[in-house]
Formats: C-alpha cells, structure tokens, sequence
C-alpha cells in the first residue's frame, strides 16, 4: 500500500494482473483472518464479490465479509413474492420469511422472500434462480418464467451491532429489484439453514412489522420501494416521499455495472 498524501492517493494491490491482485487480497484477508484482526471476518463467507475498474473491468475480488473493511460496493438481487387477495385492502399478501437464529449477519429478523449477494462473474437473473430454489424451494420453471425485474436501488449503509462485527463500517450496495406473483398453491418452503419460517401477511401487518423494526434495514427499503410501484407509498400519504425515493436511487461514487 503506497500513501500520497498531496494527491489524497491510496494506491494497493498493484499487482499486474487481475489473478495476482485477487491473490494478494486473500492472503491478506486470510492473514487477518487466522490473526483474528478483524471480529468481521469471524463470519467468513467463502464468497467472492468483485471490485469494477474503467469499463467495468473487474480489478480484484475480495471474501465477502471483507469487502466491508475497504468500503466496496456490493451487488446483490432481492424479490418479492405477493400472492393476489382481492378481499383484502391493496388486493394482495406478501411472502415474508424470518431469517434462522444461527445467520452470521442479522440473526432472526425479517427478510425479502429471496435475496443473496452476487459473486464475482454471476448474471443477476441466474442469481436469482439459484437463491429462489436455495432460499424458498420454488420451481425453476416458475421463476424464469413470471418474475419480473424492476430496476435496481442504490444505498449507502452504515453497519450496526445486528450486522456481526465491528459497528459503523461502511457498506454501499446495489440490489437488483425482482417480483414474483404467485398463485395460492405455491407456497416456500426453506431449503437451507438460511430461512427459518416464512408467513402470508397483508400490506398492513408487513407495515406493522416494519415500524417495530424487525426487518433487516436494505430489505426495508427493498418493501419502500415496492410500496411505491404499487401506489401504497404516494406524496398524497407520506410528507417525505421525494426524500425516501431520492435516498434509495443514491448517485454513488463507484465504477460498476451500475452505472450502466
């Protein structure tokens, strides 16, 4: 690491090719990982997210639960699923799902119905398909077929003591935003040790959860955001409504596909 202060410059990982800057990186992830340096790292992922370049060339890959320690940007799909109930207000229930107690990162609390982390070199639609059969079980056939995109949002988090690990790290990411409608008879099911239970809840009753803080803070805005494509988030019923939609499509100072 070279540090120039005049030029406000950090320079690492300066390696000449992009296998042998991503072997430097795990090595010293890997060093501070066995030297315990940093609590983070304690939930190891062995997941690798990539770090864009101009041209959205990928420069390095860094171990998921590291990526936070260098402020990267991180890429991943969230869903909905909604089930349509005509009898009930907003015509519709939602598929919600409560994270196992034993998640390294936001242990217990509420979920979208599918959501993960996009590796290095992974198209977001296949990462969808893949975390809706690892997450809910359902049907490939199901997903490529209806789930329909919707853009993405863009965010700047800072870590809290429910995210595992050192408190006030930086955290920008850009989620690919699906829906799924689902007819009555298909219900998920968890298919790993991600998901405890999910529940069939009303607009109202996901709201309510939401005000009590149980869910885990992205997949919140994940839920603004949905509630505003549906017109149950408007100007005409929520006074900050430009500033929700502003802070949830944030210009980010990042290269990436993103900006695509």
């Amino acid at each position: 690491m070279s540090i120039k202060q005049s030029q406000r410059t950090i320079s690492l990982f300066t390696q000449a090719t992009e296998p042998e800057r991503s072997a430097a990186v795990a090595a010293t992830c890997e060093y501070w990982r066995t030297n315990k340096t940093f609590e983070v790292l304690s939930g190891w992922r062995d997941e690798l997210y990539p770090v864009y370049g101009p041209g959205n060339e990928v420069l390095w890959s860094i171990e998921r639960s590291a990526s936070v320690l260098f402020g990267i940007l991180g890429y991943g799909i969230h869903m909905m699923a909604y089930v349509r109930c005509p009898e009930v207000k907003y015509g519709m229930k939602l598929w919600v799902p409560r994270r196992s107690a034993t998640k390294q990162t936001y242990p217990s609390m509420l979920d979208n119905t599918v959501a993960g982390g996009m590796s290095t070199g992974e198209d977001k639609f296949e990462a969808l398909v893949r975390e809706c059969m690892e997450e809910a079980s359902f049907p490939e056939d199901i997903v490529r077929k209806n789930a329909k995109a919707h853009g993405a949002l863009t965010y700047f988090h800072v870590r809290g003591a429910t995210a595992g690990g050192e408190t006030g790290l930086m955290q920008p990411e850009c989620e690919y935003i699906y829906d799924l409608e689902l007819p009555a008879d298909v219900i998920p099911k968890p298919n790993d040790s991600e998901v405890e239970q999910f529940y069939l809840w009303t607009v109202k009753e996901v709201q309510e959860h939401m005000k009590m803080g149980e869910f885990k803070s992205n997949c919140g805005i994940v839920l603004l955001d949905f509630f505003i494509r549906y017109d149950i988030l408007t100007r005409e019923n929520e006074s900050d409504f430009d500033e929700i939609n502003s802070r949830i499509h944030r210009k980010l100072p990042y290269l990436g596909p993103h900006n695509i």
